[in-house]
């Protein structure tokens, strides 16, 4: 694993080295996303994270079918209630 340090600017502007913008074929203006993984420690990869692409169409979905929050959390206590009486009851 190569370690390298480097440091915050003005604006919250990072620079990777240019020897692994060149390995990972990097250029100005590519997208990352930045993964908290807790205390103090944080994961930078190239790309748009699948999850949350994933969880911005799920949204905009259920947006579309006129589907809010609560329809969700009283769909999924339903599905309890019925999972419980198949398996406990």
């Amino acid at each position: 694993m190569d370690t390298k340090t480097i440091q915050l600017r003005k604006k919250g502007v990072i620079t990777v080295p240019v020897e692994m913008r060149r390995k990972y074929d990097l250029s100005e203006g590519d997208v990352f996303t930045l993964v908290e993984l807790g205390q103090g420690a944080f994961m930078l990869a190239p790309g748009v994270s699948e999850i949350d692409r994933l969880g911005d169409r799920t949204a905009d979905l259920l947006r579309e079918q006129g589907v809010s929050y609560d329809d969700l959390l009283e769909a999924l206590e339903e599905e309890r209630e019925q999972y419980y009486k198949e398996k406990y009851a």
